[in-house]
């Protein structure tokens, strides 16, 4: 049976004309994003606006967490002219903040990450002063797979960790939470200073306290930006919805994730992990400058 969404979620449609733009020059490029992969709500308020999450490696995951839309199945060889593209859809839409994020490639002896480093260098070559954002799979754990994309000096290197320990084996069975807590704890210490990020969705049937044992793990990884929203099933084929979150709650959670010392929190329903990427980094910039973060406990 079908859930009926809250008011909450109601949003203004944006104009037709400014999605099939974006939409069109996508296409065009043969590029794929995931607010079209993963049925992201805000997908036509980031068209309208002139913005996308590039999703990049193809759009078939070879993994098979039950709360996403992607695709899965076998994917196909990289496209060596995807940077290129990328550059190109990023300078015809005049972007200065970018979000790249992928699929998860275990079929690929690196998992992508060179993929990830090409694109990112690229970028910073090709565009004067682009700010860009990978958000990366966990890369089996592969401290030179972490290597390589750190090391191509992202201004924000995000993986998210999605949810609490306890719901990995029905949400993201093929993955790991210790494994993706490694990943942003190796990528702060192998380069300082880039920041780092994650993500949770909220309403898979964590508890608040399981919630918060989270935020002090990400804390204790060195993790600095974070992005919290509500859960939505794609289809009655995925993980149920367990609650919906009010927008009360979300912003409980952001008051107790600032607590912990986070230097910027984007928590409300239709947050997802690239909603206001820019902003999120510029108050990590502007935190950095003015205030002296808590010692964090190991």
């Amino acid at each position: 049976m079908e859930q009926r969404l809250p008011v909450w979620f109601k949003q203004k449609p944006p104009r037709a004309g400014d999605t099939r733009r974006v939409g069109q020059l996508l296409s065009d490029l043969k590029l794929h994003t995931v607010c079209e992969g993963a049925h992201c709500p805000n997908i036509g308020q980031c068209f309208a606006a002139g913005t996308a999450t590039f999703m990049i490696m193809g759009d078939v995951c070879v993994r098979n967490c039950t709360f996403c839309a992607v695709n899965k199945g076998i994917p196909l060889p990289l496209d060596a002219d995807e940077p290129k593209h990328i550059v190109e859809a990023v300078r015809q839409l005049g972007l200065n903040y970018v979000v790249i994020t992928c699929v998860t490639r275990d079929d690929l002896p690196d998992g992508g990450a060179g993929h990830f480093a090409a694109i990112t260098k690229q970028l910073h070559e090709a565009i004067p002063g682009i700010r860009v954002e990978t958000l990366v799979s966990d890369f089996n754990g592969n401290e030179e797979s972490i290597k390589t994309a750190t090391e191509a000096n992202p201004e924000v290197f995000a993986h998210n960790l999605e949810t609490v320990p306890r719901l990995y084996p029905s949400v993201r069975p093929m993955a790991n939470y210790q494994r993706s807590l490694d990943v942003l704890r190796k990528a702060k210490d192998i380069n300082p200073d880039t920041i780092t990020k994650s993500g949770l969705m909220l309403g898979l049937g964590e508890e608040q306290d399981e919630v918060i044992d989270v935020l002090h793990d990400l804390r204790r990884a060195g993790c600095e930006l974070l992005s919290l929203g509500q859960y939505l099933a794609p289809s009655q084929d995925h993980h149920r919805v367990e609650s919906f979150i009010t927008p009360e709650k979300f912003v409980e959670y952001e008051k107790i994730s600032m607590r912990e010392g986070f230097k910027g929190v984007a928590s409300a329903p239709l947050v997802r992990s690239s909603f206001r990427a820019a902003e999120l980094f510029d108050h990590a910039i502007n935190f950095n400058r003015i205030v002296e973060l808590p010692e964090i406990s190991t």
